[in-house]
């Protein structure tokens, strides 16, 4: 449980960090001052500022206020939920100034702000293409390439049926089987014969999972009636470590990194789509309980599960944050459009009371989705605090 939280808190922190850093980048190349470039948020634990005469640094205190200094301060904050960066003149101040925001012209802005939402692209893009390169898990039979480098075969659980044979021994998600009656297991046939082939009878299985090697017997019995097959009730698949050339891992990061997104953005219309039709969403929607969750059953599968994971993440924070809802990147693009076509800025109280409401919805959305989340894995919470104690 606590690995599982501090590890969801690190892909949290490098996927805002990441796009807050595309942010700061961006301003410093078009000389709009960056106040503040904090990791974590409020309240302020430490942060240090450059001098500018002597270029020595200086302590910032926890209540100092960040506008006064010609340097960006770089601050340490008590909430280790990601991070931010704080733009001169983004709320519509000091247009005047020449290092302000609002004093740029609106191309400027634009990449400003498109800037985070690239950058979640390109970390998707690299982690993809070091997952390839460095093997990258993949379901695999007998077709594939011989130029690629394939390690680590195995016969890998995907799904466990509720109340299964299978579920009542505690195999789960990502559990390897390697033995079955003292058979070593090399394919799905394989298990699926030795099952079907017991009639019902107890058989001994031999699986690693998240507390190593274990051995234990279960009873198959016909699950399904459309076969009279007498199953176990998992799903199983073929699973290599697989690595790539680095020329073929770079071009193959760059494919997945934008078939997610079209996946994903396909996925956001359908949802948006449904809302309106009055159906509801037709799929399961996680907000960050039901993401540390998941982060907890890819924990389980290894370090490079984590990987594809954390890219998946990636992609869906910047499809969200370039939705066109105020208070997100993508509604103050849309102001930006609006000032194009308008021929001068809408007034900023108007802006800054429309962001609000949409702060506001995405704030009820974010609470609707965390009741969810606490209705679908509160038990499995409890469980896993209780475990610690």
């Amino acid at each position: 449980m606590l690995i599982t939280v501090i590890i969801f808190i690190i892909i949290l922190g490098v996927l805002i960090v990441a796009h807050e850093l595309g942010h700061f980048t961006t301003a410093r190349i078009f000389k709009v001052k960056a106040e503040e470039f904090g990791f974590g948020y409020p309240p302020r634990i430490f942060g240090f500022v450059r001098k500018n005469d002597t270029g020595q640094w200086e302590k910032v205190g926890r209540k100092d206020d960040t506008t006064g200094y010609k340097k960006t301060v770089w601050s340490l904050n008590w909430l280790p939920f990601g991070g931010f960066v704080k733009i001169k003149g983004e709320d519509g101040q000091g247009k005047n100034e020449t290092d302000s925001f609002g004093c740029k012209p609106i191309w400027q802005r634009f990449i400003i702000l498109f800037a985070g939402v690239f950058m979640n692209f390109i970390l998707c893009f690299v982690l993809l293409s070091i997952g390839f390169m460095a093997g990258i898990p993949t379901m695999v039979d007998d077709t594939l390439d011989p130029g690629l480098n394939a390690r680590e075969e195995k016969i890998q659980i995907i799904s466990v049926s509720e109340y299964s044979p299978a579920s009542e021994i505690g195999l789960r998600l990502g559990d390897v089987i390697l033995k079955i009656d003292d058979e070593e297991i090399k394919s799905i046939r394989q298990v699926q014969e030795i099952i079907s082939k017991s009639e019902g009878k107890e058989i001994r299985i031999v699986f690693f999972g998240a507390n190593g090697e274990e051995t234990k017997s279960l009873l198959p019995r016909v699950i399904r009636n459309d076969f009279g097959k007498y199953e176990i009730g998992v799903g199983l698949v073929k699973t290599a470590i697989v690595s790539y050339p680095w020329y073929s891992a770079i071009y193959k990061g760059a494919e997945q990194t934008l078939g997610l997104t079209i996946a994903i953005s396909k996925a956001f219309c359908n949802i948006i789509s449904d809302l309106f039709m009055g159906k509801g969403a037709q799929v399961d929607v996680a907000g960050p309980v039901g993401i540390a969750v998941l982060t907890g059953q890819v924990i389980q599968l290894g370090w490079l599960y984590v990987l594809q994971f954390t890219a998946l993440l990636s992609v869906n924070l910047a499809i969200i944050n370039i939705l066109p809802i105020p208070g997100l990147d993508g509604g103050r693009i849309i102001f930006l459009i609006i000032e194009k076509i308008k021929g001068a800025p809408i007034k900023q109280k108007i802006e800054g009371a429309v962001n609000q409401i949409g702060f506001f919805f995405i704030l009820c959305i974010m609470v609707l989705v965390i009741f969810k989340d606490l209705r679908t894995y509160g038990s499995s919470i409890w469980n896993a605090i209780a475990g610690i104690f």
